[in-house]
């Protein structure tokens, strides 16, 4: 798979997509990096800890979030896309589900749109992304948590997003999908979405697990979202062996280290 002028190793490595949230309110690290300085830092510092894409937020998407216009959250990530490719050698996606956004960002230097409503929310987010030739990352999403089964009501949801997709012209090979977790599902839909994530996989599309410091993790640890680490390399661990070819993740380097190690003794056999 191709992103940017990178071509990415879906089947022998697990890659990381390092987060980088432009916001003022993001769930774990809103307001860090909202200055272009400190911006730029925390991508150099990734890059250095081994990510492989850059995705970059300008409207958190937490739980009760305060949605802003299109020409602020086009103000706020713009400007960091532009920079980080002028700066880094690295693929950068834009975190946003609208097509403005995703157009502005793409001129940008952007080279994956990442839509957390799977095109579904915007009727020109595909087109868009078709007419840049970029890559896209699918995410499974509902208003609520109402399903008739759960598991045929996902996949019928993430056929749709394949479809909309294909018909708007994205190239097959650009298409990645995500489950969602913490996104229209019970704590129990979370779980199991991580647990069966090969299923996801059925559909043919390499799949992005992105579970870093999110509810989930917190409700099963009791746990504050600072403190969430273990919790995510624990799912990360999991997502690899369920095949993941992307993980979205806040701490790369330590996300990096444990990649390595699994993929280490998953491929030992002994001789």
């Amino acid at each position: 798979m191709m992103i940017g002028n990178r071509q990415m190793d879906l089947k022998n490595h697990c890659h990381v997509m390092g987060i980088l949230n432009v916001t003022p309110d993001s769930f774990s690290d809103g307001g860090k990096y909202t200055q272009m300085d400190a911006a730029l830092f925390h991508a150099e510092q990734m890059v250095r800890e081994g990510a492989d894409v850059i995705d970059v937020g300008g409207e958190s998407t937490r739980p009760g979030y305060q949605k802003i216009s299109d020409e602020e959250e086009i103000g706020r990530v713009a400007p960091v896309i532009e920079k980080i490719k002028e700066r880094l050698d690295i693929p950068v996606s834009v975190d946003t589900y609208k097509s403005q956004v995703a157009e502005a960002a793409l001129k940008a230097g952007a080279d994956l749109v990442n839509d957390i409503w799977g095109f579904r929310a915007d009727p020109q987010m595909a087109r868009v992304t078709a007419r840049y030739k970029a890559a896209c990352c699918l995410m499974h999403n509902r208003q609520e948590a109402v399903y008739g089964d759960f598991w045929t009501d996902f996949m019928e949801d993430m056929k749709t997003c394949v479809r909309l997709a294909r018909e708007a012209g994205v190239e097959e090979d650009k298409i990645l999908l995500d489950p969602g977790v913490g996104f229209g599902k019970t704590y129990e839909q979370n779980l199991a979405v991580i647990n069966h994530l090969d299923r996801l996989k059925e559909l043919g599309f390499p799949v992005l697990l992105g579970t870093s410091r999110k509810s989930v993790i917190g409700l099963t640890l009791d746990l504050p979202s600072d403190q969430r680490l273990e919790g995510t390399l624990a799912t990360t661990a999991l997502g690899i062996v369920r095949g993941a070819a992307f993980v979205r993740v806040h701490d790369v380097k330590e996300n990096c280290r444990l990649i390595r190690m699994m993929e280490a003794m998953l491929a030992a056999d002994g001789k």
